[in-house]
């Protein structure tokens, strides 16, 4: 059994017991969710991407960590013009721990 759902822009297959990143989402650590964002759902015998009956499927989570990522560096430059800029960045992310699908 697997879904695949979206949040934060992106789409994840996830199945029960899985642990993923996922974008930041405002919610705080131990605190369990539900995902209503489904796109298809397998149940081990037929896959269904229909939204009326999607609509009834819900992935439960839990928050184990929000966190950063570690610093990337990004370095752009123009040749021959003497244009540099150095910057970093540190994306931030939740780790979910998958419970459940329940309504497939």
């Amino acid at each position: 059994m697997y879904a695949v759902i979206k949040t934060g822009g992106k789409q994840y297959k996830v199945a029960p017991n899985d642990e993923i990143y996922v974008e930041k989402l405002r919610v705080d650590e131990g605190k369990e969710l539900d995902i209503k964002e489904v796109v298809a759902a397998h149940n081990g015998k037929e896959f269904t991407f229909d939204p009326e009956k999607l609509q009834e499927v819900c992935v439960k989570a839990k928050v184990l960590k929000n966190g950063r990522a570690k610093k990337m560096t990004v370095f752009t430059y123009k040749p021959k013009k003497n244009q540099k800029r150095k910057m970093g960045h540190r994306q931030e992310y939740t780790k979910l721990q998958i419970l459940a699908i329940e309504g497939v």
